[in-house]
């Protein structure tokens, strides 16, 4: 891999930490498509991956010296690994987080990197309000029920601390990432629909911005490229991720059920009840140490009754990018591959 011409795009290798996660191997994919040397970071190995020529090597997060090594020979590293969630000891998050980003950064100084682009997420900016329209300069959150939130807060802003002459960095925040073979949001709202356990939380007309998986991929090439020009406007900022079109969150859950031949939500819960509820299942879970995730927490009950849509001005602007793939050819892309994925498992 060290025959890459300098300055040249289509030849210089990449690093993509997660680069077998949902939006990773997206991310790779277009690296492959560029022609372009590519090496991943990650748990699990990806046979398919490494057939067509990518390196692979198997480290987490939380092991620092494996990550700063990962990054010899790369020109950009997009770092996309993180612990995700809404529920977990700190320590956890931090460590993946925090410390993990931390060799990131280490890496790419240790040995030249020129270019880090970093996958943030707007709940960098929770405030437990509404979020309607906001834009970049609302502040990193300081106060949050959950620890996903605040330690990427930290990450983030260690990345753009990081920005300078011998290092150009950029974040991102994609929100609700969905798409074709998406492991979390939409599995997670079709398990809890078919158990009858999801209820509407709050008045039901709250707004939320998503992002399809080709667009927030888009997004991250797209950042790459603006970080090469001179005196980058993009270097040293955050960027909200979006499809561009907010949704009415419980609309957009009853038109994937109804798609899908499912009942729609009906059963409502108060904002506030669902917030104590949250408060009682935290408190059971912790004092009863029981597995897995709890059925409510606080955040969640933020999450499913607030606004949290964001204007992508800045990301139009400064990275060019524009959102490919629009809300209603996605849903439609979508139902198609849950159909198929259905009569496959029947």
């Amino acid at each position: 891999m060290s025959g890459a011409l300098p300055g040249d795009p289509s030849r210089e290798p990449a690093l993509v930490t997660g680069g077998t996660g949902f939006l990773g191997r997206r991310i790779v994919e277009r690296l492959l498509g560029q022609g372009r040397p590519v090496w991943v970071v990650a748990r699990n190995p990806a046979p398919d991956l490494e057939a067509r020529g990518v390196r692979f090597i198997r480290a987490d997060l939380e092991d620092t010296d494996a990550i700063r090594a990962s990054c010899a020979g790369a020109r950009t590293v997009f770092h996309v690994a993180a612990k995700i969630g809404v529920w977990g000891p700190y320590g956890d998050y931090f460590r993946a987080n925090v410390l993990g980003t931390r060799a990131v950064i280490a890496g790419c100084r240790e040995h030249g990197v020129a270019r880090l682009v970093h996958t943030s997420t707007p709940s960098v900016v929770y405030n437990g309000r509404d979020i309607s329209g906001a834009d970049e300069s609302l502040p990193l959150t300081r106060a949050c029920p959950c620890p996903y939130p605040p330690t990427k807060a930290v990450a983030e802003a260690e990345v753009l601390a990081a920005n300078g002459p011998g290092l150009a960095t950029v974040a991102l925040r994609p929100h609700l990432i969905w798409g074709p073979k998406d492991p979390h949001l939409v599995p997670g709202i079709l398990r809890a629909a078919r158990s009858g356990r999801l209820r509407i939380v709050g008045g039901g007309r709250n707004r939320v911005s998503m992002v399809h998986v080709e667009n927030a991929a888009d997004a991250h090439i797209a950042a790459e490229q603006a970080l090469r020009r001179p005196g980058a406007a993009a270097a040293g900022r955050a960027y909200f991720v979006t499809d561009g079109e907010p949704v009415v969150l419980w609309e957009w859950v009853n038109a994937l059920l109804a798609a899908l031949g499912e009942p729609p939500i009906t059963r409502s819960i108060p904002l506030g009840a669902a917030h104590a509820v949250g408060a009682a299942c935290e408190a059971a879970w912790w004092l009863l140490r029981l597995r897995g995730q709890p059925p409510m927490t606080r955040f969640v009950a933020a999450e499913l009754a607030r606004d949290h849509w964001f204007d992508i001005t800045a990301a139009r602007r400064d990275l060019g990018y524009a959102p490919r793939v629009s809300p209603k050819e996605a849903m439609a892309e979508l139902v198609a591959s849950l159909r198929v994925a259905a009569r496959s498992a029947a």
